[in-house]
């Protein structure tokens, strides 16, 4: 609810691209009451549990008219789908959207350590989401 706030503040300030970074449990995977993601969750991002909280990030905000920007690596296949989810719901055909993903999984595994599936499988979802 604070980040759609924030979003809108923006939005009727001028502001035509919005960035969402994640906390760390959200980029892994994992739902917030995960017992590895004590002390992280909300820590150095937004949380997303479900397409709810995605709702509700985006409530009152036309996706259709603002480019939407998503750090998002490992999951970055299951954020393109609820925003594209978000889009069917406002009547929003998915090819009219505007956004990038950060879906860096090599610098996930290499760099940070912290990745979900095993590179090969998260190459093939990574292309998958570029050939979409």
């Amino acid at each position: 609810e604070e980040t759609n706030r924030l979003f809108k503040t923006l939005i009727r300030q001028g502001q035509t691209a919005l960035s969402l970074a994640f906390d760390l449990p959200t980029q892994l995977g994992m739902d917030s009451d995960d017992p590895r993601a004590l002390g992280e969750v909300g820590k150095v991002g937004l949380t997303i549990n479900s397409f709810k909280d995605w709702e509700t990030v985006f409530d009152g905000i036309d996706v259709g008219s603002i480019f939407v920007n998503s750090v998002s690596n490992a999951q970055a296949v299951v954020t393109l789908a609820m925003h594209v989810g978000i889009a069917q719901k406002q009547g929003i055909a998915p090819p009219a959207l505007k956004g990038s993903l950060q879906n860096d999984i090599l610098k996930e595994y290499i760099c940070r350590g912290n990745f979900i599936y095993p590179v090969q499988h998260g190459m093939r979802l990574a292309t998958d989401s570029f050939m979409y």
